[in-house]
């Protein structure tokens, strides 16, 4: 044990275990912050808004029609390889995800007005 500053004894065989933060999205619109909660693999971005009290607009619910189109901020959410009816390159560029399909990794913010 080595010998603390005041004379308090630090215990140096503990290792310090920290557990990394869980990954959280956040929605926003603009620059307020309307909700987050932690990401749950394999969820999509309009399940994370319902976890959050957010109500996101959907129609097809796979991607064809763009009505649940909203805007990556941060983080990553990986895009199918075919990009869906409802994406195009321009689109995608500008940050556009489609919230019935898209599934974060990580950290990520989501503004959930469409880029367009």
């Amino acid at each position: 044990m080595a010998d603390g500053s005041a004379g308090v004894l630090l215990d140096e065989r503990r290792p310090e275990t920290s557990t990394p933060p869980a990954p959280v999205i956040r929605f926003l619109r603009g620059a307020v912050l309307l909700g987050q909660c932690p990401v749950n693999p394999g969820e999509t971005i309009v399940d994370h808004a319902e976890a959050c009290g957010i109500s996101l607009p959907t129609n097809c619910t796979s991607g064809t029609c763009g009505t649940c189109m909203v805007s990556l901020i941060l983080g990553e959410v990986p895009l199918p390889d075919e990009l869906p009816p409802g994406l195009d390159d321009f689109l995608v560029d500008e940050g556009a995800r489609l919230g019935c399909i898209g599934r974060p990794r990580g950290d990520v913010d989501i503004d959930i007005r469409p880029p367009i």
